[in-house]
Protein backbone atom coordinates (compact mmCIF):
# COMPACT_ATOMS: atom_id res chain seq x y z
CA UNK A 1 0.00 0.00 0.00
CA UNK A 2 1.60 3.17 -1.20
CA UNK A 3 -0.34 5.24 1.31
CA UNK A 4 1.16 3.33 4.22
CA UNK A 5 4.67 3.89 2.82
CA UNK A 6 4.12 7.61 3.37
CA UNK A 7 3.90 6.89 7.09
CA UNK A 8 7.18 5.08 7.56
CA UNK A 9 9.03 7.06 4.90
CA UNK A 10 8.15 10.41 6.50
CA UNK A 11 11.07 12.61 7.47
CA UNK A 12 9.70 13.40 10.94
CA UNK A 13 7.33 11.71 13.34
CA UNK A 14 4.93 14.63 12.94
CA UNK A 15 4.77 14.01 9.18
CA UNK A 16 4.26 10.32 9.91
CA UNK A 17 1.33 11.12 12.20
CA UNK A 18 -0.28 13.27 9.49
CA UNK A 19 0.32 10.59 6.86
CA UNK A 20 -1.22 8.00 9.17
CA UNK A 21 -4.31 10.16 9.65
CA UNK A 22 -4.63 10.40 5.86
CA UNK A 23 -4.15 6.64 5.58
CA UNK A 24 -6.72 6.04 8.28
CA UNK A 25 -9.25 8.29 6.56
CA UNK A 26 -8.78 6.57 3.22
CA UNK A 27 -8.43 2.92 4.29
CA UNK A 28 -9.98 2.79 7.79
CA UNK A 29 -13.28 1.23 6.75
CA UNK A 30 -11.72 -1.30 4.40
CA UNK A 31 -8.80 -2.37 6.65
CA UNK A 32 -9.78 -1.67 10.29
CA UNK A 33 -7.46 -4.37 11.62
CA UNK A 34 -4.41 -2.66 10.10
CA UNK A 35 -5.50 0.68 11.56
CA UNK A 36 -6.04 -0.85 14.99
CA UNK A 37 -2.65 -2.60 14.85
CA UNK A 38 -0.85 0.63 13.99
CA UNK A 39 -2.71 2.58 16.67
CA UNK A 40 -2.07 -0.04 19.37
CA UNK A 41 1.62 -0.32 18.47
CA UNK A 42 2.37 3.26 17.44
CA UNK A 43 5.25 3.75 19.88
CA UNK A 44 6.98 0.54 18.82
CA UNK A 45 6.35 1.07 15.10
CA UNK A 46 7.67 4.61 15.13
CA UNK A 47 10.65 4.03 17.44
CA UNK A 48 12.99 4.11 14.46
CA UNK A 49 12.29 7.83 13.97
CA UNK A 50 15.02 8.47 16.54
CA UNK A 51 17.52 7.37 13.86
CA UNK A 52 18.65 9.54 10.94
CA UNK A 53 16.67 9.12 7.72
CA UNK A 54 19.50 7.23 5.98
CA UNK A 55 19.56 4.59 8.73
CA UNK A 56 15.74 4.33 8.79
CA UNK A 57 15.74 3.67 5.06
CA UNK A 58 18.03 0.69 5.58
CA UNK A 59 15.76 -0.58 8.35
CA UNK A 60 12.56 -0.57 6.30
CA UNK A 61 14.12 -1.81 3.07
CA UNK A 62 15.43 -5.08 4.49
CA UNK A 63 12.49 -6.80 2.78
CA UNK A 64 14.46 -6.55 -0.46
CA UNK A 65 17.26 -8.57 1.12
CA UNK A 66 14.81 -11.06 2.63
CA UNK A 67 13.11 -11.46 -0.75
CA UNK A 68 16.44 -12.20 -2.39
CA UNK A 69 17.23 -14.88 0.18
CA UNK A 70 13.74 -16.33 -0.22
CA UNK A 71 14.39 -16.71 -3.96
CA UNK A 72 17.72 -18.41 -3.24
CA UNK A 73 16.07 -20.83 -0.84
CA UNK A 74 13.37 -21.62 -3.39
CA UNK A 75 16.01 -22.69 -5.90
CA UNK A 76 18.21 -24.59 -3.46
CA UNK A 77 15.66 -26.35 -1.22
CA UNK A 78 14.91 -29.14 -3.68
CA UNK A 79 18.50 -30.27 -3.81
CA UNK A 80 20.27 -30.82 -0.51
CA UNK A 81 23.87 -31.05 -1.71
CA UNK A 82 25.94 -29.45 -4.44
CA UNK A 83 29.28 -31.00 -5.42
CA UNK A 84 30.91 -27.62 -6.11
CA UNK A 85 30.20 -23.92 -5.72
CA UNK A 86 29.94 -23.70 -9.50
CA UNK A 87 27.16 -26.31 -9.48
CA UNK A 88 25.23 -24.14 -7.06
CA UNK A 89 25.79 -21.00 -9.14
CA UNK A 90 24.58 -22.76 -12.28
CA UNK A 91 21.32 -23.64 -10.54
Amino acid sequence: MADLKKVYQALTIEEAEMAFEDFKGKWGKKHPIIIRFWENNWLELTAYFKYPYEIRRIIYTTNIIEGYYRQLRKVTKTKTAYPTDDALRKS
